[in-house]
């Protein structure tokens, strides 16, 4: 697997294929469910990481599977850890701390002066986490333990093995259906979500594989373009299949509003991408869409329009979920965003200016 990000032929962005695939099950021989045995290492900042958090969180899992979040921002030797702490006390509300949740997001709607903050800022709780259990300094030390000639790219998110010290999977989406699957049931009271509803399930992929190729990686494809034809033709296309979506979202919405009135609680109840239920498609756009006028819009020059001037019902549906479901609002943190693209993307960002706006970040429902 090539470390490369762009074809030197043309200028595409090429994304880099996981490389740790297993399960957890109680019929595996190796990885089988059990409580604080399993943890998430993550970057706020990723939406690929970010997907799996929101996952986490709506499974009732942050108190089964533990959590480390790397520091915001992203330099030559890839993620890092805060430094460890060496007394007692520290490591103790670390550790309760990671396993409860994670790092603070209570400040990341505020809009402060970028400046001040380094990027080698160690802020606990704030820029993110050590890590609890092997006090690795960088992310690449897992993978590296894992298969000690790994030579790709240290990628998040992460879902590792405290018992066999190695890497069970760091491809997003099948730790989505790990945490889904059911296999940790036993060790949570409400077990009634289910993101992946076997009646929804061709629809729910169907959604994914577009919506990945021309959104979620379609931004990707756009800002890394190293050539302005590469770069007009994908962000061309990320808007085509953003006018998809907010048509998909309109005729949903209206006929909610046909079936329960124009003015009832009920449709933002069931606005959803899929069904008249929160599942996995709505997470796997969401943390897309979060990112894209704080982010997308200027860094990746996907400036057509905004999500809030350009797309009335994706705007309202995103609102919905920040606002109304703590497993995303909670998860989501701008700071984090804007600080990782604007200072570890040189290339693209060379002074490292993290633009103040948009403001707010996210509109009030």
């Amino acid at each position: 697997m090539s470390k490369q990000w762009a074809d030197p032929k043309d200028g595409a962005f090429k994304r880099q294929v996981s490389s740790f695939r297993e399960i957890i099950s109680p019929n595996h021989p190796i990885y089988k469910p059990a409580m604080n045995r399993y943890w998430l290492y993550v970057s706020l900042a990723c939406p690929w990481a970010h997907r799996t958090l929101i996952a986490r969180s709506l499974k009732h899992l942050n108190s089964v599977i533990g959590l480390v979040v790397v520091h915001w921002h992203l330099d030559s030797n890839g993620w890092r850890f805060l430094k460890y702490p060496t007394d007692k006390a520290s490591i103790d509300e670390n550790i309760y701390h990671t396993i409860s949740g994670g790092i603070d997001n209570s400040q990341s709607l505020e809009i402060k002066p970028f400046a001040s903050i380094p990027n080698d800022s160690d802020r606990l709780w704030i820029d993110g986490t050590p890590d609890p259990l092997n006090q690795f300094q960088r992310l690449k030390d897992l993978y590296l333990k894992s298969e000690p000639g790994y030579d790709a790219r240290f990628t998040v998110p992460v879902l590792w093995d405290s018992q066999t010290n190695t890497i069970v999977n760091n491809e997003s989406s099948e730790i989505l259906r790990i945490l889904n699957s059911g296999v940790f049931d036993e060790f949570v009271k409400d077990t009634t979500i289910d993101l992946v509803p076997r009646e929804l399930e061709t629809q729910i992929d169907e959604f994914n594989s577009w919506v990945y190729d021309n959104i979620n990686n379609g931004v990707y494809k756009a800002g890394f373009a190293e050539s302005a034809i590469e770069y007009e033709k994908e962000v061309k296309n990320v808007f085509e299949h953003l006018d998809r979506v907010e048509q998909l979202f309109k005729n949903k919405y209206l006929a909610l509003e046909k079936k329960y009135g124009p003015d009832s609680k009920e449709i933002l109840q069931h606005f959803y991408a899929i069904g008249d239920q929160l599942t996995e498609a709505d997470i796997r756009l969401y943390t897309t869409i979060v990112r894209f006028d704080p982010v997308y819009v200027q860094h990746f020059k996907c400036n057509l329009t905004t999500i809030r001037d350009g797309y009335p019902y994706v705007h309202l549906w995103l609102r919905n979920l920040y606002w109304n479901n703590d497993s995303f609002r909670l998860t989501t943190n701008f700071n984090h965003i804007k600080l990782h693209y604007t200072r570890s993307h040189t290339r693209i960002n060379p002074l490292s200016i993290t633009p103040l706006g948009p403001n707010p970040h996210i509109k009030p429902l």
